[in-house]
């Protein structure tokens, strides 16, 4: 048996090595030729995740890896050239069955694209079990294949503004369901009442990578057989003790920590602080642990009135800060009308009554307010960030906020003032990237274009990415790139030739060819650019050669 089995290892041909690429200096993008392959990826990274793996997002003929440093990304490419992807995908899987009521306003375009008809259509649609072959675009959005191509369909070639939720529908050769109201150009064939994204569930996503599901059809109510629900944590020493009051909440608020990494696969991605530079300062500063849940300020503007006694500090942008006693306060005169004025990156009390209000930035943007002990309130998948895209995470402040408070932990002790690293400059920002995935998709003079010239920020950018303006970039290929896994700092060139830089509420996945990856060192600089200033990008030092062939492992 043993000899055997020698001989059909020493005979069996290898199978091709998998096409890695850079994509940025801490994730590889691994090209596959079939889906096949793709899962089995997917399933052995997940099963036996590598030291400094992070994330890992499954698309058509790619698996994108993100790791927590350089040094991390070597070592997997190193891993992944090792691995035998003709394996099948182990993974677990349960059977879905959404009951699905068949009146989509696509119904009869795809009955003609196929030939089917309408009935053809919905047999077609519930008679074949899918496979859940990965996530992305939303939480809770599934890419379904299924086993035959007849409902093989092209996109709209106008994509509808708002897609209803539940909304079951047909992209090429998957089938999917709208988790929540959305952008969309899929041919929409019908709809369920499934709770396709649920976070008070043990797993939030109704349907997951390698789970296999069975559309039902119904003629009216649409009912779906749903996992268990588990409770969330609402326990007094969860929430944390009121000890905060929102008065004003400027242009932006919201609760951010660094948030929630490792559920890219269910098409949720990281959100967390812009600036995490900033964020950590000011936890340093009061005492807390580095990753504690603060406030993230967008362009001043806010007013917080203490409802006990409290110890802030304020990172970031440079604003000036004003603490003044409430409309309520009753202490003695000298006190109500004197206004203290404390300085940024240093703590400072704020006594119950007490207001700290937070003028417009001199320089920078976002300023994040650490509270000694941390914000608290219930979290989603191991974060309090609010998550501005996917509505994952605390709603926005707004006036009349109660903010709870933890107690400080025991021996934790407040910081001494620091610097700000926040550079002062007149000219562009000037950020390091290193090549994108795509790169190939662009001619070397466009390449050179976009290096030389100036980009400005607009007014359309936000927490999801920075949109900046200047000559377009052209493409050296006609089409379109399949979608594929993305990350923060990627530098993606939709049609228009205008590029977007991803930043911490990027997309999961993503279509357009990204040209280069800003690196994470500088991503802190760019969370800080306001409408109108100016970038430039610069070519960083070039990263070490990834590995050709695999090192001598056991498992290879």
């Amino acid at each position: 048996m043993a000899a055997t089995q020698q001989q059909r290892t020493a005979t069996a041909p290898r199978p091709e090595l998998p096409g890695i690429r850079r994509a940025g200096d801490r994730a590889i993008l691994v090209e596959l030729s079939s889906l096949d392959a793709v899962l089995s990826l997917q399933a052995q990274l997940t099963a036996h995740p590598q030291p400094g793996q992070i994330d890992v997002i499954a698309a058509a003929s790619t698996v994108l890896v993100t790791a927590d440093s350089p040094q991390a990304v070597q070592a997997l490419a190193a891993h992944v050239r090792g691995l035998d992807l003709e394996a099948p995908a182990d993974t677990e899987s349960a059977l879905v069955t959404i009951d699905v009521v068949y009146d989509g306003e696509d119904l009869d375009e795809v009955a003609s694209l196929t030939g089917l008809g309408r009935e053809g259509v919905v047999a077609a649609h519930a008679g074949q079990l899918w496979t859940a072959a990965f996530a992305g675009f939303a939480p809770g959005f599934a890419y379904l294949s299924g086993e035959n191509p007849s409902l093989e369909v092209p996109r709209r070639r106008s994509p509808r503004t708002a897609v209803p939720a539940g909304a079951v529908a047909l992209g090429g050769a998957y089938s999917a369901v709208y988790p929540r109201q959305s952008p969309g150009g899929w041919q929409l064939i019908g709809r369920t009442e499934a709770a396709m994204w649920d976070l008070d569930r043990e797993n939030p996503a109704l349907i997951r990578p390698g789970d296999t599901v069975r559309f039902k059809a119904v003629r009216n109510h649409a009912i779906v057989t749903e996992r268990p629900k588990v409770p969330a944590n609402r326990t007094a020493e969860h929430q944390g003790h009121a000890g905060l009051a929102v008065r004003k909440p400027g242009l932006q608020a919201t609760v951010q920590d660094l948030g929630r990494p490792g559920f890219a696969s269910l098409g949720v991605s990281s959100a967390g602080a812009m600036d995490r530079g900033a964020l950590r300062r000011a936890n340093r500063l009061v005492g807390n642990a580095e990753g504690a849940a603060g406030i993230e300020l967008l362009f001043g503007g806010l007013e917080l009135e203490a409802l006990t006694d409290q110890v802030l500090a304020v990172a970031g942008a440079a604003v000036p800060l004003q603490i003044t006693p409430g409309a309520d306060s009753k202490e003695d005169i000298q006190r109500t009308t004197a206004a203290r004025h404390p300085a940024c990156d240093a703590p400072f009390a704020l006594l119950a009554g007490e207001r700290l209000t937070v003028g417009t930035p001199t320089a920078g943007l976002r300023s994040y307010i650490g509270v000694r002990g941390g914000l608290g309130g219930p979290d989603a998948l191991g974060s309090r960030s609010t998550d501005t895209m996917s509505g994952i995470g605390p709603e926005l402040l707004e006036a009349g906020t109660i903010l709870p408070v933890h107690a400080a932990k025991p021996g934790s002790v407040v910081g001494h003032p620091e610097v700000s690293p926040l550079p002062i400059q007149d000219g562009a920002t000037v950020l390091r990237v290193v090549p994108g995935p795509r790169q190939d998709w662009f001619s070397t003079d466009t390449l050179q274009d976009f290096l030389a010239q100036e980009w400005t920020v607009t007014p359309k950018s936000n927490r999801i990415g920075l949109r900046l303006n200047g000559q377009p970039l052209s493409r050296s290929r006609d089409g379109e790139l399949a979608s594929e896994g993305t990350v923060r700092g990627a530098v993606q060139v939709p049609p228009e030739g205008q590029p977007v830089l991803f930043l911490s509420d990027h997309p999961v996945t993503g279509g357009y060819p990204v040209i280069a990856v800003v690196v994470h060192a500088d991503l802190d600089k760019a969370a800080q650019l306001p409408p109108g200033t100016t970038v430039r990008f610069t070519a960083a030092a070039p990263p070490a050669e990834l590995p050709e062939t695999p090192k001598e492992s056991p498992h290879a």
